[in-house]
């Protein structure tokens, strides 16, 4: 099977660099089941390795297409070598939240090898507790967050006592209704081609109404444009090494504060991340004294579908940074959020690809030509929520305790922090350049304190309210 990649898919390719690479990660830890053997990770790793039936994307390998580097196609791997792609490490003593993160750190921190398949997985024992974890990645140009999320999902199930599930690569999850972009040759590239072009013209109207929104008549319509953004720390130059760390809420006290703050779930998401930024840029006396922008991708996949490639267009925010006060910040950010969302909401599906396009070429022009980190950013940060399973989840009886997102930064976006809800807890994961925010660790607790002070802030009693008639219980954060 051959197939094309997208123009965004292609994007992450084409930017991909020692000092960049761009693949996407998490990081699942399990708990071992109740009267494990001593043998059970063995026999984990047994199964893991038993299966050799790949399905796409993690068979799937790049071949030079009809126009070489901007158009490569993917081709299907008949002998996939497992014992590279699949690997098993264990953390020294005490095996801590602490080794853990500086393992996966190193590990997010090489790139892939491009003349196999574009993704690895580490199974790492030794968690104390008696804990394991399993650590994947794979590039960006194969799969968003949420496709990565649904297709590690399809391994588990609900039920400790299922395990029947294949491994995650051997799950058919390849859903692609566009069968010419499957077609090898020129002429079926071309057809493809051609739809497209006649369906971004039919909505070029909208585009370019919502594009001129976005740049020309940003301040009178109430939304953020892109290089808006202030210079700060966080938009340098990045070098190859990664630092990571997380934390863990109960979504619960989140819906909570969004309830009784008239806020959306994701308003309230970023009003702690703001929150946290703003504290840790002020304490190193570099807060920029304009806000920070955000970028944040929404996803267009349809409920349900699993397929190879990026289904996500962007819309750009203010976060406040430069209001103290906490619950001006807070409704800074609501109304940000709401005029971005309005201008998405008025563009018609087909229109989506080219608008997504469009607003972020200039992010892929800097990286093309080197000026990122160099001149103004486009937007000074990406956040994002990804959703999870709302039920625990199991594999081969182990119970899966949190489930962390990695993902990529690059030149002038040193930082990056991703979400995933799961089983009623929402676990932020933060990426960085290990040179520019040697700090990473200050920064979740910040977040995590910025939690208590918005409690604080919209009074206690009433969150304690709202909060009751919300699910979930508490789970203490875990920095690394």
């Amino acid at each position: 099977m051959s197939m094309k990649l997208n123009p965004l898919d292609a994007a992450w390719l084409a930017v991909e660099s020692r000092d960049t690479p761009m693949h996407v990660g998490s990081l699942l830890v399990f708990s071992k089941p109740a009267g494990a053997g001593a043998d059970y990770l063995q026999q984990l790793m047994a199964w893991l390795r038993g299966s050799r039936d790949f399905a796409p994307p993690w068979n799937l390998k790049l071949r030079p297409g009809a126009f070489k580097r901007f158009l490569p196609v993917w081709e299907s791997e008949p002998d996939v070598d497992l014992e590279y792609h699949l690997r098993h490490s264990a953390l020294p003593a005490p095996g801590g939240e602490r080794e853990l993160g500086m393992l996966v750190s190193r590990l997010h921190s090489h790139p892939l090898d491009f003349s196999r398949p574009l993704w690895e997985c580490n199974l790492i024992e030794g968690l104390a507790g008696d804990r394991f974890a399993l650590y994947t990645k794979m590039h960006h140009s194969l799969v968003d967050g949420i496709g990565g999320i649904r297709m590690l999902q399809r391994a588990m199930a609900h039920d400790p006592e299922l395990s029947d599930r294949p491994p995650p690569w051997s799950a058919h999850v390849l859903t692609d209704d566009d069968s010419a972009a499957r077609e090898p040759s020129a002429g079926g590239a071309l057809r493809h081609l051609l739809r497209a072009a006649r369906g971004q013209a039919a909505s070029m109207p909208e585009m370019l109404r919502a594009l001129r929104h976005l740049y020309a008549d940003a301040e009178r319509a109430g939304l953020t444009a892109p290089f808006a953004a202030p210079r700060s720390v966080l938009n340098a130059r990045i070098t190859g090494q990664r630092r990571f760390a997380t934390q863990q809420y109960d979504m619960a006290r989140i819906k909570a504060l969004a309830r009784v703050g008239e806020a959306s779930f994701n308003d309230v998401v970023l009003w702690l991340c703001a929150t946290g930024l703003r504290r840790l840029l002020k304490e190193l006396q570099v807060l920029p004294k304009r806000s920070l922008t955000v970028g944040i991708p929404v996803n267009v996949r349809p409920a349900g579908q699993i397929a190879v490639g990026n289904a996500i267009t962007f819309i750009l925010a203010d976060l406040a940074t430069a209001t103290a006060d906490p619950r001006r910040r807070l409704e800074r950010i609501k109304t940000s959020t709401a005029g971005a969302k309005a201008n998405l909401r008025s563009l018609p599906k087909a229109a989506l690809t080219g608008y997504t396009v469009l607003v972020m070429a200039p992010f892929i022009l800097e990286l093309l030509t080197g000026l990122g980190g160099r001149t103004r950013p486009i937007f000074n940060i990406t956040i994002s929520n990804v959703p999870g399973s709302p039920e625990p989840l199991y594999l081969r009886g182990a119970r899966l305790e949190a489930m962390y997102p990695l993902s990529l930064v690059a030149h002038g976006q040193a930082l990056n922090i991703t979400c995933l809800s799961y089983a009623g807890t929402l676990n932020f994961g933060f990426t960085a350049c290990r040179d520019c925010l040697p700090h990473m660790q200050r920064l979740a607790v910040y977040c995590g304190e910025a939690l208590d002070e918005l409690e604080a802030v919209l009074g206690a009693r009433r969150v304690r309210a709202a909060k009751a008639r919300s699910r979930g219980r508490s789970k203490p954060t875990q920095p690394r």
